[in-house]
């Protein structure tokens, strides 16, 4: 087995670990890989945020394997294979009245990526994650077989939302769903506090997409206040009405703007970050309580516009804390998360989204609020998070894997309890030799 050791990481550029890096083109070199070597993990465009797609010892790299192979108009059944980016597929399909049925913050995640992780949007209330909408998946085993499963398999629930611990996806079948045109009718309400913010979502629950940009250094009263975003697919009529003139699919600038180096670690600080939180809330105010229309590529992806935004945190790279809480205990715990960063740091980022329940095995979604938050990182911000996690078992949350580059063991089984134990069970079936292993499941024990 060739291939150079380099230092790899996640989109977070947090930790960074040496691995051997195997670049794959065809999908039928990924089965030998799997039989002679140990410590393999497949790694798409690298846009998880921690350790799950850096290998214990190999790194299969498969976006090269990139090509579509099917297609069917009417039912809008896609088969790919697992390096192609949702980019290519809103590229390829948005012309034709197709979009994919659920997308996470960036279209650069390959499909192999977004099963692994099984990706959710601001649509997972009403859509589910993107797992919800595979007719089937292909993937190569620890030991090399190759294997095609649908939604009734063992192997496919665990695979969802896997981290890719049950073998390399090869290829997925997944539902597009049909759109009218490539904008967003929006609307926007503005909310005074946390919780405003809750009861926006949870009126916003039959609306396509609904998301909440939280100011997180609100402090007192205004403590957790926001914008709430609904969206739906705009039809030619909403077009007409709206935005009369304009073309079906607007045009979209890929990365026109960019951070061409570490930005100093003081950029985010408390002055930075409240004066464009104040601006951003104001402007959001003023425009609250009547529809718009958005373009796809802003609503969903805002921060795609910008290449290599990881850069604005500075050389030693960010952390991403994303929690979810169950409804019951959410509003204490979601109140004592605000607290607690309100006073110690700021986060650039801060989203509040409503989840419905179900996935895969592992798959990171339970029925609740998921609040998102972003830090650089630092050994004070690595204690914060210490501490929020704290909050997060306490109120019988978890973190999502796909973005988590630190979090404890303890932390792991608090939130995935006997989801956890019932996928370490099919991993020993699966892979008694330790073939696939990723430096996220040696520091969680998975």
């Amino acid at each position: 087995m060739s291939g150079a050791t380099q230092e790899v990481s996640g989109w977070g550029r947090y930790p960074r670990q040496a691995t051997r890096l195997l670049p794959v083109r065809e999908a039928a070199a990924v089965s030998p890989l799997h039989r002679s070597g140990t410590g393999l993990i497949a790694r798409g465009n690298g846009r998880a945020y921690g350790d799950a797609a850096i290998g214990a010892d190999t790194t299969l790299a498969l976006r090269g394997l990139d090509r579509m192979i099917a297609f069917d108009p009417e039912t809008g059944h896609l088969a790919v294979e697992a390096g192609v980016l949702l980019a290519d597929i809103i590229d390829a399909f948005l012309p034709r009245g197709f979009f994919p049925p659920v997308v996470p913050g960036t279209r650069f995640v390959t499909v192999g990526g977004a099963i692994a992780a099984d990706v959710h949007g601001k649509n997972h209330h009403g859509a589910g994650g993107f797992g919800a909408h595979l007719r089937d998946l292909t993937l190569a085993l620890p030991d090399g077989t190759v294997r095609t499963c649908g939604p009734e398999s063992d192997l496919f629930a665990a695979t969802v939302g896997g981290m890719g611990l049950t073998g390399t996806i090869l290829r997925a079948t997944l539902a597009l769903r049909r759109v009218e045109t490539g904008w967003i009718r929006q609307s926007t309400v503005a909310a005074a506090d946390l919780d405003a913010a809750m009861a926006a979502l949870e009126a916003a629950h039959g609306a396509t997409y609904a998301v909440a940009w939280i100011d997180c250094l609100a402090r007192g009263a205004a403590r957790g206040r926001a914008l709430v975003y609904r969206g739906e697919h705009a039809t030619r009529a909403d077009l007409a009405a709206l935005h009369p003139g304009a073309p079906l699919h607007p045009p979209t600038a890929r990365g026109a703007l960019a951070v061409p180096f570490d930005l100093p670690a003081l950029t985010l600080n408390r002055l930075s970050v409240g004066a464009f939180n104040a601006l951003y809330y104001g402007r959001g105010r003023a425009g609250a309580g009547r529809d718009g229309i958005v373009g796809w590529a802003p609503y969903f992806f805002p921060l795609d516009g910008i290449r290599d935004w990881n850069r604005i945190y500075g050389g030693r790279g960010f952390l991403q804390h994303q929690c979810v809480i169950p409804k019951a205990r959410s509003r204490a715990a979601l109140g004592a998360i605000l607290d607690r960063v309100s006073h110690a740091a700021p986060s650039f980022l801060a989203v509040l989204k409503l989840l419905g329940g179900g996935g895969g095995l592992l798959s990171f979604p339970i029925e609740g609020y998921t609040l998102t938050l972003d830090f650089p990182a630092s050994p004070a911000n690595l204690a914060l998070l210490d501490g929020l996690d704290a909050i997060v078992r306490e109120a019988g949350g978890r973190l999502y894997l796909a973005k988590d580059a630190r979090q404890s063991r303890d932390t792991f089984e608090a939130g995935y309890g006997d989801a956890a134990t019932r996928f370490r069970a099919l991993r020993r079936e699966l892979d008694g030799e330790g073939r696939i292993a990723s430096a996220l499941s040696r520091r969680l024990g998975l």
